[in-house]
C-alpha cells in the first residue's frame, strides 16, 4: 500500500484510472476527498494500492451532480475524441461530451485550482475550435487557465509521451504567478529502468569527437541521429531510412522485386495516384514509372506476402428498388459519374460520423450486385505504421534515451537485449539483423518496467494479465509530470503557502 505525506491540502480525482494523479498529489501532501472511476480493473487497482475505501468512488461522472469542498480538481478526461488513433470527430463524438460534465463539476465545486490532462491532439490546429470552446467554458466558470504541451521525457521518465495539460486558478493573480519549470537535464534514461538480462549500451556516455586538429565534432550519438541512424530500428514498408527494416529485407527477394517495392514506397503518397496520404498503384501506374514491370511480377510479390491486391474503384450498377440498409444508402450517395473510389469514401466525413464500416458495407453491396469492381491496384500488405511487420513495429537498443508512448492496447515495440555500434549505415543495419533480429535477442517491456516508464513505483500492484495491466498503465498519466505541475500550483500560494518556483523545479 502506498503511503503519502501528512495532508496539507485536499483534491478530487476524476477519471482516476489507477491513480497517477493520486500518487503525484499524495507525494506532495494532498489528501484525496473522492475519486471517480467506472472500470472495475482500475477501481480495484486504485483501492488496492492506496488502501482506499471503494465507497469514496463517485462512479459515473455523468451522474454526479455535486462535489464536496476541495482545493484542487484533477481530471484525465478520456482522450479518444482527440487522439490521432480515433476518428478525430471531437465534439461530434459523444465521448467528447465528458468535457462538459467535467466543466460543470468545476463550476459547481469551485476549487482553488485544477489540472486537466488530454492527448496532444486536443492542441492540434484541427481541434482549435474544441480547445477554444473548453477555454470559453472555463472562463464562464470564473477561472483563468493556460494550456501546456509537455513531453514526459523532459520531466523525469524515459518515455516520449506528449500530452496537453490545462492548469487553471480562481484568481488571475495566481495564474500570473504560475511558472512552469524548465525541462530537467540528466533525467532517467531507458537503460536505467530496464530489468534483467539487458546489456549495458556500448556507446553510453561516449565523449565528444574531434578532428585531426582537435576541433570538436558532434558527439557520436548526436551525429548518428543527425544522419538518421536512430537508436531503434523501425519495421515498416511505408517509411524509409538508415534504420528502417522492410519486408523485402527479411524475405528472399530479387533486385527487381526490391526495385518495384521502392517504386511503390516513393510514389504512393503522390496526389497523382489518389487523395489519400498513401494510395495503392495500378499496373498502369507501375508501368508509367517503369515500362518493364509485368503483371506476373506484381502477383509474385502478392504471393510473397509483401504486396496485396486492393479493389480500388467500383462501377455502380442499376439497382432499382432493392432493399438497402442505411450504411449502404450513405455509401451510394457519394457517387461520381457512376463510379465510387476508395479514396473518396475514406475521406468522407459524413461516413465517418455515421461510423460506416467500409470493409463490411462495400462487400455487401458487391454481393448484392449493386457495385462491381472496375479497377484493381496494388499496395503493401503492411500499411499501418503502429502494426509494423509480422507483429514487430520497433526494436529499441539499450542506448535509446526513451521508450515510445505507452498505450492501452499495448504496442508492437520491443527492447533489444544487446547493443550494437557501427560507423556506416550499411554496417549498422547488418549488425542489427545479424546480432539482434535473427538471433531473436529482443523482448517486450515487463510490468515493472512499464510502471517505471510511467513514473510509478516498481512494485505497484497490477493484474497478472499483460493485456489488463498494459491497458491500465497505458491509460494513466506520467506521475512526475503531474507532480511537477502540482508543485508549481502550490508555489503560486493559491493554497495558502508560497513555495518559490525554483523549488518547483
Amino acid at each position: 500500500m502506498i503511503s503519502a505525506k501528512a495532508p496539507t491540502f485536499t483534491f478530487i480525482d476524476l477519471f482516476a484510472g489507477i491513480g497517477g494523479f493520486r500518487l503525484a498529489l499524495g507525494n506532495l501532501g494532498g489528501q484525496c476527498v473522492n475519486f471517480s472511476e467506472i472500470h472495475n480493473d482500475a477501481i480495484n487497482t486504485y483501492c488496492g494500492n492506496f488502501g482506499e475505501d471503494p465507497r469514496l468512488n463517485l462512479g459515473d461522472i455523468t451522474k454526479v451532480k455535486s462535489l464536496p469542498p476541495h482545493d484542487i480538481l484533477t481530471a484525465g478526461v478520456p482522450c479518444q475524441s482527440w487522439s490521432i488513433a480515433g476518428k478525430n470527430l471531437g465534439f461530434d463524438d459523444d465521448r467528447g461530451q465528458l468535457w462538459n460534465d467535467t466543466l460543470y463539476l468545476l463550476n459547481q465545486s469551485r476549487p482553488k485550482a485544477f489540472i486537466f490532462e488530454n492527448v496532444k491532439g486536443l492542441a492540434d490546429p484541427r481541434n482549435r475550435g474544441a480547445l477554444s470552446y473548453i477555454f470559453a467554458r472555463i472562463r464562464q466558470a470564473g477561472y483563468f487557465a493556460k494550456s501546456f504541451v509537455l513531453n514526459s521525457s523532459d520531466y523525469g521518465v524515459p518515455q516520449d509521451r506528449v500530452r496537453v495539460y490545462i492548469v487553471g486558478f480562481l484568481s488571475e493573480a495566481h495564474l500570473r504567478k504560475f511558472c512552469l519549470p524548465a525541462p530537467q537535464a540528466g533525467t532517467l534514461k531507458l537503460i536505467d529502468v530496464l530489468q534483467g538480462e539487458v546489456c549495458e549500451p556500448s556507446v553510453r556516455g561516449c565523449g565528444e569527437m574531434t578532428d585531426l586538429f582537435g576541433t570538436p565534432l558532434y558527439d557520436k550519438r548526436r551525429y548518428r541521429k543527425l544522419i538518421g541512424m536512430n537508436d531503434f530500428f523501425l519495421f515498416n514498408d511505408i517509411r524509409n531510412g538508415p534504420t528502417t527494416i522492410h519486408s523485402w529485407d527479411l524475405l528472399p527477394t530479387t533486385d527487381k522485386q526490391k526495385h518495384i517495392c521502392l517504386l511503390l514506397l516513393r510514389n504512393r503518397r503522390k496526389r497523382a495516384y489518389g487523395k489519400l496520404d498513401g494510395n495503392p498503384l495500378s499496373l498502369a501506374h507501375f508501368q508509367g514509372l517503369d515500362g518493364s514491370i509485368r503483371q506476373e511480377e506484381l502477383e509474385a510479390l502478392v504471393a510473397l506476402g509483401i504486396l496485396k491486391k486492393v479493389d480500388y474503384a467500383y462501377a455502380v450498377k442499376p439497382h432499382g428498388h432493392m432493399l438497402l440498409d442505411k450504411a449502404e444508402q450513405l455509401v451510394l450517395r457519394h457517387v461520381a459519374a457512376g463510379e465510387i473510389t476508395l479514396d473518396s469514401l475514406k475521406e468522407c466525413r459524413e461516413l465517418k460520423k455515421a461510423r460506416v464500416l467500409l470493409d463490411k458495407t462495400i462487400p455487401a453491396l458487391v454481393a448484392k450486385e449493386v457495385l462491381a469492381c472496375s479497377e484493381v491496384r496494388y499496395e503493401f500488405r503492411y500499411t499501418k505504421i503502429s502494426t509494423g511487420i509480422e507483429g514487430i513495429n520497433r526494436i529499441f537498443l539499450p542506448k535509446s534515451e526513451v521508450f515510445p508512448t505507452l498505450v492501452a492496447s499495448d504496442t508492437n515495440d520491443f527492447i533489444a537485449l544487446n547493443d550494437i555500434d557501427a560507423d556506416s549505415e550499411a554496417e549498422y543495419r547488418q549488425a542489427f539483423l545479424e546480432e539482434i533480429f535473427h538471433k531473436k535477442l529482443f523482448r517486450k517491456i515487463s510490468k515493472e518496467e512499464a510502471c517505471l516508464i510511467q513514473g510509478f513505483p516498481r512494485n505497484f500492484q497490477l493484474p497478472e494479465s499483460r493485456s489488463r495491466w498494459m491497458k491500465l498503465v497505458g491509460n494513466s498519466v506520467s506521475v512526475p509530470v503531474v507532480q511537477m505541475l502540482s508543485q508549481a500550483i502550490i508555489g503560486t500560494g493559491c493554497l495558502g503557502a508560497t513555495i518559490p518556483c525554483e523549488a518547483a523545479a
